[in-house]
């Protein structure tokens, strides 16, 4: 049977190593094509739509602290990022891998079944640990990692299908 620690940490640090690989293999392109990263870092993909920026720290917000959220059991909106750089947004999803990493697949599954509160101001939506992480924070880590990816193809970046799948669990 699987583990909710199978189902979120070891997900949430796939996406991330995936995130981290597109965007060092964006950035080096970009460099090299004298292509401006500060212009990418504002980009947005419709007037309506937060930056570039905020997808990164949505990837970060929706998988470290995700699975701090299942263990603390109460989970809330992402802190806005201060202005930083396009390698600073790479650094911000390393150090969110290597916070990941420290948590132990106890601290996750011990909270099989016990409550995760989403909470938004006055709005409050109750979950289990493993319907936050299936209906709520897989869906969005996924979601602002693809927009992410699709934001630098935009722009040219040479990145394909297995960049943004990353290293996938194979095995019969």
């Amino acid at each position: 049977m699987i583990s909710l620690y199978e189902i979120t940490v070891a997900n949430y640090i796939r996406v991330l190593d995936a995130s981290i690989g597109f965007m060092q293999k964006s950035e080096s392109h970009f460099q090299s094509n004298d292509q401006d990263l500060n212009e990418i870092v504002s980009m947005r993909l419709a007037p309506n739509m937060l930056p570039f920026s905020f997808q990164i720290n949505s990837i970060r917000h929706h998988s470290l602290h995700a699975a701090q959220g299942i263990i603390s059991g109460e989970f809330a909106p992402p802190e806005p990022l201060p202005e930083t750089s396009f390698q600073g947004l790479i650094e911000l999803l390393k150090i969110a891998r290597k916070d990941l990493s420290e948590i132990s697949a106890e601290e996750i599954n011990s909270r099989l079944g016990k409550p995760v509160t989403f909470s938004m101001g006055s709005m409050k939506i109750p979950f289990t640990a493993e319907n936050f992480a299936m209906s709520f924070s897989l869906p969005n880590v996924y979601f602002h990692a693809a927009t992410t990816y699709d934001m630098l193809r935009i722009k040219g970046a040479p990145l394909g299908k297995m960049d943004f799948m990353g290293s996938m669990n194979i095995g019969a």
